[in-house]
């Protein structure tokens, strides 16, 4: 991969990864404070983080320094988006940081109806739409480009806010284990569901420079592997026995395996990103 790629593609992995903790860690608050009785503090400085994330992406989105406006480079497999679709993409952002600070406030617990968080992960999920249908090569490819955004969310997110979570036992250690076992058993499928999509992507050759099975083999086959390997079969392993351990409240070995679990699923998050942009893979 050259120089040129490298630095054209970094922006685009930068965002992507941004918007994916931000929108990914509040979905996790929106349910947290819907099905368990985790904190109000709990739920206000993680979706105080959410939102500080989303604001994050939209200044690299805006690219209010020249040097660091996403480029259209004709080495990468995405292309640049309609202004319209980049409007819509910012709106987006904009919408689930603002959102997002005012729910900070509310952080209701149980509520039959949120309309804050209604609208704040709407908002967020749009952004991460208008980026697939704005940067995939085609109206095709941007399908599963959602789909892998959605997904690289709900892992990337979910793992930051499930490890906030477990901290939070070291300050509130009446809590129940209920909050911290539903958040991590929901973890655990967001990195199933991962592993599974890295099945169909990879055999079917979904990605737009992909074919059937080549990513296992191809030039940036150790990369691939690397995802698989690290970020989802291991990381399957550790949300397990962080979820097993919380069931026996041993909040602090839960809290540490979080940690390993959290630096595998980011690098995973921004390999997978890299190489969707660089290489046209879909992993």
């Amino acid at each position: 991969m050259s120089a040129l790629t490298i630095a054209q593609a970094l922006p685009y992995v930068n965002w992507m990864v941004l918007a994916a903790l931000g929108v990914g860690a509040f979905a996790y608050v929106v349910l947290a404070a819907r099905l368990t009785d985790a904190t109000r503090g709990y739920l206000r400085f993680t979706a105080a983080c959410a939102a500080t994330l989303g604001g994050l992406a939209l200044a690299a989105d805006l690219a209010l320094e020249p040097q660091l406006a996403l480029p259209e480079g004709a080495a990468l497999a995405i292309r640049a988006a309609a202004p319209e679709l980049d409007a819509l993409r910012r709106a987006g952002l904009a919408v689930f940081a603002l959102a997002g600070l005012v729910y900070v406030a509310a952080a209701p617990r149980r509520p039959r109806v949120d309309p804050l968080g209604a609208i704040s992960l709407a908002a967020g999920a749009g952004a991460l739409a208008a980026a697939a249908v704005g940067w995939a090569p085609t109206a095709a490819d941007s399908v599963p480009l959602m789909i892998q955004l959605l997904v690289l969310a709900a892992a990337a997110g979910g793992s930051l806010a499930t490890l906030i979570l477990g901290h939070w036992y070291l300050v509130t250690p009446k809590l129940s284990a209920g909050p911290l076992a539903s958040l991590t058993r929901l973890l655990l499928w967001a990195i199933a569901i991962q592993a599974l999509l890295f099945v169909l992507w990879t055999t079917l050759g979904t990605g737009p420079w992909q074919e059937a099975w080549t990513s296992l083999t191809g030039p940036a086959a150790l990369f691939v592997w690397l995802r698989l390997l690290v970020s989802l079969l291991f990381a399957i392993v550790l949300t397990a026995m962080a979820l097993r351990t919380a069931q026996m409240r041993s909040m602090e070995s839960a809290t540490g395996l979080l940690y390993i679990n959290l630096a595998a699923v980011l690098a995973g998050t921004i390999g997978a990103a890299a190489l969707y942009v660089s290489a046209g893979l879909l992993v």
